[in-house]
C-alpha cells in the first residue's frame, strides 16, 4: 500500500461524513497518474503555492493603494489570514484541511492589481465584464502553465470552491462542498476584520465610530471578532450535523447578522469612502491608458498573451495582461510609457567622466 493510499484510507476513518474524500474526488479535465505520496488535494495546494500568480499576490493590493509602512495588508497576506481562519473552521468539523488549504491559496490568484477598484475597472473595460472569482479560474486553467500545457489541471473540488468563494448573501449560489463553504466564509470573517485593523492603522477609523451593537455582540477587539466568529461557525454548523440537517457553513443568526452589519459598515464607511474613491480615480486613470496602449500595440505583450490574441482575442488578452499585473508592475509600466524622460545620451559618461 502506498502512503497516499494510507493517507486515504486515514480520511475514510476519521474524517466527518460530511467531509469530502480524496479518493471520491470528481478528479481533473485531464486524467493524471496518482502520486505515491500526496492525494489530489495535496498535489493541488503544491501546484498553486509554487505558481507565478500566486506569488504576484504579495505585491497586489489589499484595500489601499500603496500603503506607507510594512503592517499593511497585501493580497497574499489576506489569503494566507484565509487559510488559518479556514484550517481552524475545518478542524473543528473535521473536514478535509487538504482540501481547505488548497482552496484558499488559489482563491485570490485572479485578482487585479489596484484591489477591487482595479476589478470594477476591467468590469467596465470589457464587453464581457469582469468578476474576481471567475477570473482566477481562468488564471488556473488557462494562464498558468503546468508541463507544457495550459492550467493547473486542478481537481474540480477545488475549482468549484474558488468559483464559489465571492458574494454573500442567501441569492449567491454555495460550492458543492463544505470545505468551499468554510472558504467562502472565512474570506468575508478575515477581509471584514483585517480591513477594520488597517483603517484604524491608517487613521481612517477609530474603534468608536464602529456601531457598538456589532462590537457587543463580536468582541471589541480583533482577535475576540475573529474567535467569536470561528467558534460560533464551528457550534452552528455541528448543531446542523447533529440534527440531521443537510448542513451548511454558517455561524447562528445574530452572530451571522453581526458580521453582515459590520461587513454593510465597512463598504460605506471605508470601501466607499472619500479615501478609496480617491484611490479608484487614479487607478482607473492607469488602467484605462494600459489598456488602450496593449489594444493598440498587442505586440508589447509576453508570447503567452500574445498567442492569446490570436485564439480568443485581443480583448480578451489584454484583461489577462493587466489583471495578471502586481499593482508595483502596473505603475513601472504606466511610468515607462507615459512619463517623460530623456532620451538625450549622457554625455559625462560618453566621455567616461
Amino acid at each position: 500500500m502506498t502512503i497516499r493510499k494510507e493517507i486515504e484510507q486515514r480520511e475514510k476513518l476519521f474524517l466527518n461524513p460530511y467531509a469530502t474524500l480524496a479518493v471520491n474526488s470528481a478528479g481533473r479535465a485531464k486524467p493524471e497518474e496518482s502520486d505515491p505520496i500526496r492525494t489530489c488535494f495535496m498535489i493541488d495546494r503544491d501546484r498553486v503555492v509554487h505558481s507565478k500568480s500566486f506569488r504576484r499576490l504579495k505585491h497586489k493590493t489589499q484595500v489601499f493603494i500603496a500603503p506607507p509602512g510594512d503592517h499593511y495588508r497585501s493580497r497574499l497576506t489576506h489569503t494566507l489570514e484565509v487559510s488559518q481562519i479556514a484550517r481552524t473552521i475545518g478542524a473543528g468539523l473535521n473536514l478535509n484541511l487538504d482540501l481547505i488549504e488548497a482552496i484558499a491559496l488559489a482563491h485570490d490568484v485572479g485578482h487585479t492589481p489596484f484591489a477591487h477598484a482595479g476589478e470594477q475597472i476591467l468590469d467596465n473595460l470589457l464587453s464581457t465584464g469582469f468578476q474576481h472569482n471567475e477570473n482566477s479560474i481562468r488564471v488556473l486553467t488557462r494562464i498558468e502553465q503546468h508541463k507544457g500545457s495550459n492550467g493547473l489541471n486542478l481537481s474540480k473540488e477545488v475549482l468549484d470552491g474558488v468559483l464559489h468563494h465571492s458574494g454573500y448573501g442567501e441569492d449567491v449560489q454555495q460550492a458543492s462542498t463544505l470545505e468551499g463553504q468554510v472558504i467562502r466564509l472565512s474570506d468575508k470573517i478575515a477581509y471584514v476584520q483585517h480591513d477594520i485593523d488597517d483603517s484604524i492603522r491608517a487613521g481612517l477609523l477609530k474603534l468608536g465610530d464602529i456601531p457598538q451593537k456589532y462590537l457587543d455582540i463580536l468582541g471589541s477587539t480583533h482577535s475576540k471578532r475573529i474567535a467569536t466568529l470561528v467558534k460560533d461557525t464551528i457550534y452552528n454548523t455541528r448543531n446542523m450535523m447533529q440534527n440531521n440537517n443537510e448542513p451548511i457553513i454558517e455561524p447562528s443568526q445574530d452572530i451571522n447578522n453581526a458580521l453582515k452589519g459590520l461587513r454593510e459598515f465597512m463598504f460605506e464607511t471605508i470601501y466607499k469612502g472619500s479615501v478609496c474613491q480617491a484611490e479608484r480615480s487614479r487607478a482607473t486613470f492607469i488602467l484605462e491608458h494600459l489598456f488602450s496602449y496593449y489594444t493598440e500595440h498587442p505586440e508589447k505583450m509576453s508570447p503567452l498573451y500574445c498567442q492569446i490574441a490570436d485564439e480568443e482575442g485581443l480583448e480578451r488578452a489584454v484583461a489577462d495582461y493587466i489583471s495578471g499585473m502586481s499593482d508595483d508592475y502596473c505603475i513601472s509600466l504606466f511610468k515607462d510609457i507615459y512619463i517623460p524622460q530623456s532620451l538625450v545620451p549622457d554625455a559625462l559618461k560618453i566621455l567616461g567622466r
